[in-house]
This record gives C-alpha cells, structure tokens and sequence, in this order.
C-alpha cells in the first residue's frame, strides 16, 4: 500500500480530494492521510512521526509556502527522492519553474477532477 499525504489550508480540498480518491483508499492501493498546516506536517516528517510515497501540496498557505516545504524536503536525504506533486491555482510560468528546479514531480491545477487526481496519482507510483 503507497502512502500519499496532502497538505493543503482548505478544508474543502481535503474532502474533495478524500472523496476523489474513494475507491484507491478503499482497496487498500493507498493510505490517504491530510494536513491543513504544512509546518506540522514537516516537523511530523522530520521527527519520523511520518512519512510518504507521495506529497501533494497547496502553494500558498499561510503557514509555509508549499514550494518552500517542497525545497526543505527536497534537500533532506530521506525524502529527496519521493515525489511531490504540486495542487494549485497557481499556473505562472515562474511558479513551475521554481517547482522544476526545486525537483517536483508534476502540477495539477485547481479546480481538478476526480480522474486528473487519480491519474496523477497512478502515474506517479506506477499503480
């Protein structure tokens, strides 16, 4: 079973997302946990409270940036190879390149549908 975390500031997004992949949770193909604060995810991360096969985070949270939570995982040897996929409204040309250069794995922009989020997902961990 993969694990894939989102950590995103709307609660509406997590129950989106949550509904979205229903039938992936239910077969047992993944574990689905959220975060609304990415700063507790990261120190859940850090302390080895946590861990993921796949990050999908928001960017603008008023905690932590999620390309800054993406740079701080990315330079940490135990999730620098993990994927993280990045959920936003953003689309600019200098938001993806950062996310390029920071090394995440791909972009899905908000609103998204239930089959973008369950193909990335598959795409991503070979499911």
């Amino acid at each position: 079973m993969k694990r894939v975390i989102l950590v995103d500031d709307s609660r509406t997004i997590l129950a989106t997302a949550q509904m979205a992949l229903e039938d992936l949770i239910a077969n047992d193909t993944i574990s689905f946990t959220t975060y609304l604060n990415p700063t507790e995810l990261l120190d859940a991360l850090e302390s080895g409270n946590e861990d993921y096969d796949m990050l999908i985070s928001d960017i603008n949270m008023p905690q932590l940036n999620g390309l800054d939570l993406a740079e701080k995982l990315k330079t940490n040897a135990s999730f620098k190879n993990k994927p993280i996929l990045i959920l936003t409204t953003e689309s600019s040309a200098q938001m993806k390149a950062r996310g390029k250069a920071i090394g995440v794995t791909g972009w899905l922009v908000k609103p998204f549908s239930n089959e973008k989020l369950k193909k990335a997902i598959a795409m991503v961990l070979g499911l």
